[in-house]
């Protein structure tokens, strides 16, 4: 039963939107901003878990894997279908109403807010190939090296690029200092990154079949984790010390926010041994929920 349940939430992609409102949440604490809005975390959720799955509700009779994850959808296509059909009925339905709105207040956004707005559901679309392939065939996710950046940029854009714009178009609310935001986009891609590249990890020997040269492919194993993990790593933690100087943190707000890097890093040298696909979907995803959680108890504790 248990084995069930968690399959469930983390194979029907529950998870990932619960980690996306989270992050979401740590942005509003760490810039000290208000909360979006209840209805726009319902929609942050929805298309989190409807794009993530999209991936991977194919027709049963198409599928021939052995992955865990693989065989899940197949047996429940039905309820998979089901589940999408709802969660883009909520993203239309939330989309209309956030667009009748709030119209008028869109359109006087300035230039750099639509260029997020518009840059990052584009770089969503093309890593899965989600244009109709009249306009674009273009995948990203088969650029090998590049396909991590640039799910660590969306994700990154989502949680920390996103929340500030409906906040801007919402509540009126600017942020006084942008260049501490860029700070802590980039360390949040940093890390979304190297989240992404061990992600890849766990696919080694299947990408190495198709030639598709990610980290993991073109270095081996050992050296992505010394080579390429370690050093974004160490530049998402300077971005995040940069920042934390500027917004002068305390101690307590600076070690709780290095906790989920070091936790990162720990993970990283796990992986040189192969682990089952839920390992990376609890361990691996549940750092980005470490993250966010010490990030909000680091300015929550700090203050006091």
């Amino acid at each position: 039963m248990v084995n069930k349940v968690v399959s469930f939430v983390f194979f029907a992609n529950y998870f990932v939107g619960l980690l996306a409102v989270a992050l979401s949440f740590e942005t509003a604490f760490q810039l000290n901003l208000p909360l979006n809005s209840p209805a726009y975390y319902l929609l942050l959720f929805s298309a989190t878990v409807f794009y993530y799955t999209k991936a991977y509700s194919v027709p049963a009779g198409n599928v021939v894997s052995q992955n865990p994850r693989t065989l899940w959808y197949r047996m429940h296509y039905t309820f998979v279908q089901g589940s999408q059909w709802f969660f883009i009925s909520v993203c239309i339905a939330l989309g209309f109403w956030f667009l009748l709105k709030d119209f008028s207040k869109m359109l006087a956004l300035p230039a750099h807010y639509w260029l997020a707005i518009l840059t990052v559901p584009l770089a969503a679309m093309l890593y899965y190939g989600l244009l109709p392939k009249s306009i674009i065939s273009f995948n990203l996710r088969r650029t090998g090296w590049f396909k991590a950046f640039v799910i660590g940029f969306v994700w990154a854009g989502c949680v920390n690029l996103f929340p500030v714009t409906m906040l801007r178009i919402e509540h009126g609310i600017t942020i006084a200092e942008p260049t501490l935001m860029l700070w802590l986009f980039l360390k949040n891609w940093m890390f979304c990154t190297v989240n992404a590249i061990m992600f890849d990890m766990k696919d080694y020997e299947d990408d190495a079949n198709i030639e598709l040269k990610t980290f993991a492919v073109t270095f081996g194993l050992q050296r992505t984790i010394y080579y390429v993990l370690v050093p974004l790593l160490l530049i998402g933690l300077l971005a995040f010390l940069t920042f934390a100087t500027y917004r002068n943190f305390s101690p307590v707000t600076v070690l709780l926010n290095m906790l989920p890097f070091v936790c990162l890093l720990i993970v990283a040298f796990s992986l040189n041994k192969p682990r089952k696909i839920l390992y990376y979907l609890i361990v691996i995803d549940g750092l980005l929920l470490v993250k966010a959680m010490c990030g909000i108890a680091g300015i929550v504790f700090g203050q006091h």
